[in-house]
């Protein structure tokens, strides 16, 4: 029977919450540079230009469907080859995710936008609104409304998936776990911990997930999944 003892990993803890921090990190970046990239890719992949609908649609149909790990493996092992630069491992973290998650946020943009009525566009343009202006100002302000909700649940799935830069020696949460482990010799206590620490940081996310899904109920928004 095995004998539960925190008192080592407790001890620790600014170990764990410097992982917690790095992970942070990562994830913050991500999406800084994935939302702005995601929509990039989503109004390349609408426009009228065959070959720029054609390259866009590949590469968010390549990062969705390949495994993030053997993307974060090749940004970190295989691209410092072909351009002969080093690549840290927290670079390639944020390299790989922030393509990885704009690949996913493109098709929140593209039913996004997709899901304003039509009128919208045709009244903009009679008020002679180019499609640039009429897409700043006023389809994006409405589609954003709508989108809120599917962007927080696609930020949860992201802040799940950095547990694998783990791998590639970054100092995450997990790493630090993994290292806390092998110090103290007290896996289930560690790991316990760490997954206590995961489920109340993604519990705010839901949490406030969920408030902004009543709030849009309330204003009579549509919400995107």
């Amino acid at each position: 029977m095995h004998e539960w003892d925190f008192a080592a990993t407790l001890a620790d803890m600014d170990f764990l919450l410097l992982g917690l921090w790095n992970t942070m990190k990562v994830f913050t970046l991500a999406l800084l540079f994935g939302i702005p990239l995601g929509l990039g890719l989503a109004l390349g992949r609408m426009s009228r230009v065959p070959i720029l609908t054609q390259f866009c649609s590949f590469v968010i149909e390549f990062f969705r469907t390949t495994p993030p790990l053997v993307q974060l493996f090749w940004f970190f092992f295989a691209l410092p080859i072909l351009i002969s630069v080093q690549m840290t491992p927290f670079v390639a973290s944020v390299l790989t995710f922030s393509i990885q998650s704009s690949a996913f946020f493109a098709e929140i943009f593209r039913g996004g936008i997709n899901s304003i009525d039509r009128g919208q566009w045709e009244a903009a343009k009679a008020i002679g609104m180019n499609r640039l202006a009429s897409l700043r100002r006023v389809i994006l302000p409405q589609a954003v409304k709508r989108m809120v909700p599917a962007f927080a649940e696609r930020s949860i799935e992201l802040l799940k998936t950095t547990t694998l830069i783990s791998t590639v020696s970054y100092a995450d949460l997990m790493f630090q776990a993994n290292e806390l482990a092998s110090k103290t010799f007290r896996p289930l206590e560690v790991y316990t911990v760490v997954a206590v620490m995961y489920f109340f940081l993604i519990l705010v996310f839901s949490q406030l997930t969920i408030l902004l899904e009543h709030r849009m109920a309330r204003t009579g928004e549509g919400t995107l999944r």
